[in-house]
């Protein structure tokens, strides 16, 4: 195409961009009339504060307050949800956004007051719907509820949810027909099953996801709001542009570190796009990137936010309740991938400004050498936290009546310092991108300015790491910490700096308030989001397909288990296309998490569930960037001035291939995602260390084999090779299992004696074989039994559930007894048919070498690949 006839970049305002965030995350429309726009942002005020007060963990004040159950909490809060989801977020991009029409407000309060009717009749519903003895009207109210709830979704997140949310219902009332496959077909719900089901019920609509988004997301995204007001927001950009700019393709690395800070604080990835991209792409087109490939390096740092710990998108959140673990195992899983993510993503835009040759702004520094000060940084924190740890524990010790009160005491010093400080300095303003001269600040200029804003941070991992205190509640602590320093910080700077203090606290005041709104607005998506997915899990539920899918998936992919999981990850990017992450991850979870690790079993593969359902998330981000729908593509575009948002995407896409590569990895090699390794030990903490840095490197060589370039431009047997090295690295048992076996067979018999024998925390591996259930063929599930430090000496395998019959050499199995773990782990076998289950293999760990030997010729692979480069190298490699 010639210049002639590409279109004429256009240039986005600020107002512009605002919109475009406003009309994805918090709803598109701004009433002229007054009274109007008040009592929308009064209903988002009122919202957060009832989110506040039932997120209390029973303060002094909590005895003036009636306490609520999860049962009245989660329709209370969808209440709001569907009001302002109907205020906020016009009908149609044609629909007017400056006035309500009379239309909406009757749909608004409709809705809402379905939702509200579950709250208020809870004791009726009790002894009526959820005794399967539902009255009419409630039917009605609930089939009105449902309809209102799929065109809140499709207003607040587009047409996605709702269709997908529709099919299920279809499906769940039809049950067969000729669109659906004979696997999973039934007979069909009434009507009234259906309504009560998914309304009336507490495991439908107001299950397990508006749970987790009543009681732990909203104090996130409000502590996150909060943080941006106050100013935090431009203080990580600040400081990443401080820290990386003067490197070569700065701004690059700094969109990317900013936008991992900044994704402490959106779980928007088009909010993180258009509150740093603003700022960075003009900067990376400046120093020689395209205006596709600046806007790609800008989403695929944005939508990476929602994997780094220790705030991580909603998705996160969900898994607490669908794994069954800690947010803290959650946040140890997921911290590995993530660093080493975002890593190779600094690396991968280095090198795109190695390819490029683009200048630096300002003297060049050197890549190395930051990383080498950032490890340190990481290293000095990590010995300050502990520190921190050790002193506070021996107060406790020592005085345990007044510790609290002292370590209160030091914070708030701590944090008048801080603000003291910060006082001194003028308070940080972006700079104009498309200035002439731009002048990068200095780390020693912009780091006291904003250290107040890392208190509520120091808070929120306190007590989730240390106190081990549940996400809500660390939350909680952490936005009253952040409360209180919205109020403070402007009245502390104006005092400190002479200024009109009444003043400053009114503007404090005011912040708190606009942060407050923002915070409730964020979440109109999410709450809704949550509430429609809890249709298609109530279905899964209610239907064969949660139970029989696995046939249908083992079919479709022959029963191996990779190409299941390119399956699910396609499946999960289809469905992203229109979904965002939270309800996609709940859709594809629901369906699809168990069914990887009954399928990988049945090939001898024990998969971590957390590591599945980590495989599903991770491929819901990546629906975000994927063409042609994903929404960060299109943001960046927007603020690119002219990018073509499909070309942006399909470079993001690229850029991303690291976070879809991780997926697969961990699957194969679970202590990627550090599971099995107690970082309780010092053992077990260098085991991470190690994880770590092998990961890292082999991630970097990763990128580079994806780029073309690694010290020069790489031939297509170098990238083959570096790919081949990377793989090696990460899975080094790969190629040890295919030259010695993993286990040696040991009589099936045995199993019993297996168990006794077993020391406390060791494990015990057999295989079970016999007729499926549901089809009846042959199938084979590996176990894995961990002998308990409870478990009697002896009838270890009884106690655990296993009736176990030998006879004539062969070792048979009836029905574990009910309600034990193998009962759940079983129940997939047909215990009373013709053919026997039985156990076919009793395994114990082979004797081999390590496979870190392995490491070996990829090292000198590397080793090979990196002579012949250097001899064609023109330009230091960092």
């Amino acid at each position: 195409m010639t210049d002639e006839t590409q279109p004429k970049s256009r240039s986005f305002t600020d107002e512009e961009l605002q919109d475009l965030v406003a009309s994805t995350d918090s709803g598109g429309r701004n009433p002229s009339n007054r009274t109007v726009a008040i009592l929308i942002a009064a209903t988002a005020f009122l919202w957060s504060l009832f989110q506040l007060w039932i997120a209390q963990p029973q303060l002094w004040f909590g005895q003036y307050l009636p306490v609520l159950n999860s049962s009245q909490t989660r329709p209370i809060h969808l209440t709001f949800a569907i009001l302002l989801a109907f205020l906020a977020y016009p009908a149609l991009k044609s629909s007017p956004r400056d006035r309500v029409p009379i239309l909406d407000w009757v749909l608004a309060l409709a809705g809402a007051g379905c939702a509200f009717y579950v709250f208020l009749y809870s004791r009726e519903l009790a002894a009526t719907a959820r005794a399967g003895l539902p009255t009419q009207t409630q039917i009605v109210v609930g089939a009105v509820g449902i309809v209102l709830l799929l065109e809140a979704s499709r207003r607040a997140l587009g047409p996605a949810l709702t269709v997908v949310g529709a099919i299920f219902l279809l499906y769940a009332w039809v049950g067969q027909g000729w669109l659906i496959p004979d696997i999973i077909a039934h007979s069909g719900l009434s009507f009234t099953s259906i309504v009560n089901a998914q309304w009336l019920d507490t495991n439908g609509v107001f299950g397990i996801p508006l749970g987790v988004s009543t009681a732990f997301v909203f104090l996130f995204v409000l502590f996150g709001a909060l943080l941006d007001k106050a100013g935090a927001g431009n203080y990580f950009i600040q400081l990443a542009f401080a820290g990386l700019g003067a490197l070569r393709g700065g701004p690059a690395k700094a969109a990317v570190v900013g936008s991992a800070m900044t994704g402490l604080i959106s779980g928007s990835s088009i909010a993180n796009v258009v509150t740093t991209g603003t700022f960075t792409i003009p900067l990376m087109k400046r120093v020689g990137f395209s205006s596709e490939k600046a806007g790609a390096v800008e989403v695929a740092s944005s939508v990476n936010g929602q994997i780094m710990p220790p705030v991580m998108g909603a998705a996160a959140f969900l898994m607490v309740e669908f794994v069954g673990i800690s947010y803290v195992e959650v946040i140890k899983h997921a911290f590995i991938p993530a660093v080493i993510s975002y890593i190779a993503l600094v690396y991968i835009v280095h090198l795109e400004a190695l390819k490029q040759d683009m200048p630096a702004l300002g003297p060049a520094a050197n890549l190395g050498r930051m990383f080498a000060k950032i490890a340190v940084g990481f290293v000095v924190t990590g010995a300050a936290f502990t520190g921190l740890v050790w002193a506070i524990q021996a107060l406790r010790g020592a005085a345990p009546g007044i510790s609290d009160w002292i370590v209160m005491a030091v914070l708030g010093l701590a944090y008048v310092l801080m603000v003291r400080v910060s006082a001194r300095r003028p308070d940080l303003a972006l700079d104009d991108p498309n200035a002439r001269q731009i002048r990068l600040p200095a780390v020693a200029e912009v780091f006291p300015t904003g250290l107040h804003y890392l208190l509520p941070i120091l808070v929120l991992v306190w007590f989730l790491m240390i106190e081990m205190q549940s996400p809500g509640k660390s939350a909680f602590y952490a936005v009253a910490v952040m409360i209180f320093i919205i109020v403070t910080q402007r009245p502390l700077k104006a005092l400190f700096r002479g200024e009109d203090v009444g003043q400053a606290f009114g503007a404090g005041f005011g912040d708190l308030i606009e942060g407050m709104i923002a915070g409730a607005r964020n979440m109109i998506g999410i709450g809704v989001a949550t509430a429609a997915a809890g249709i298609i899990v109530a279905t899964v539920t209610k239907t064969p397909i949660g139970t029989e899918l696995a046939g249908l998936v083992e079919m479709l992919s022959g029963g191996n288990l990779f190409i299941m999981l390119l399956l699910v990850g396609l499946f999960s990017l289809i469905l992203g296309m229109g979904l965002p992450t939270t309800a996609n991850y709940i859709v594809v979870s629901s369906l699809m998490a168990s069914v990887v690790v009954s399928l990988g079993a049945q090939e001898g593969l024990i998969v971590p569930l957390i590591a599945a359902h980590l495989f599903v998330f991770y491929f819901g981000i990546m629906a975000d960037v994927t063409p042609p729908v994903g929404l960060a593509s299109f943001a960046a575009a927007a603020v690119s001035g002219g990018g073509d948002p499909i070309r942006t995407g399909i470079t993001a896409f690229f850029y991303s291939l690291r976070t879809a590569a991780l997926p697969f990895l961990f699957i194969y090699n679970p202590t990627l995602i550090l599971y099995g390794v107690d970082l309780g030990t010092w053992a077990g903490i260098l085991q991470a260390v190690g994880v770590f840095a092998v990961a890292t490197v082999a991630m970097l060589l990763f990128a580079a084999a994806t780029q073309g370039y690694f010290l020069a431009p790489s031939r297509l047997w170098e990238r083959a090779a570096l790919l081949l090295v990377a793989f090696t690295l990460f899975v080094p048992g790969f190629w040890l299992d295919r030259i010695l076996p993993r286990f040696e067979e040991r009589p099936p018999t045995e199993l019993a004696q297996a168990f006794d024998a077993a020391e406390p925390g060791e494990t015990v591996r057999f295989v079970v074989q016999g007729p499926d259930f549901a089809t009846g063929r042959p199938t084979r599930l590996t176990m894995v039994h961990t002998v308990e430090a409870e478990a009697p000496a002896t009838g270890r395998a009884e106690a655990a559930g296993l009736l176990l019959l030998p006879e004539e050499g062969r070792l048979y199995m009836d029905e574990p007894m009910f309600g034990t773990d193998y009962q759940q782990k079983l129940q997939g076998f047909d215990f009373y048919g013709t053919e026997r289950v039985e156990v076919s293999s009793l395994q114990s760990p082979a004797h081999r070498p390590p496979k870190q030997l392995f490491y070996i010729p990829a090292l000198l692979l590397l080793g090979l690949v990196i002579a012949l480069q250097r001899r064609r190298q023109t330009k230091p490699a960092f």
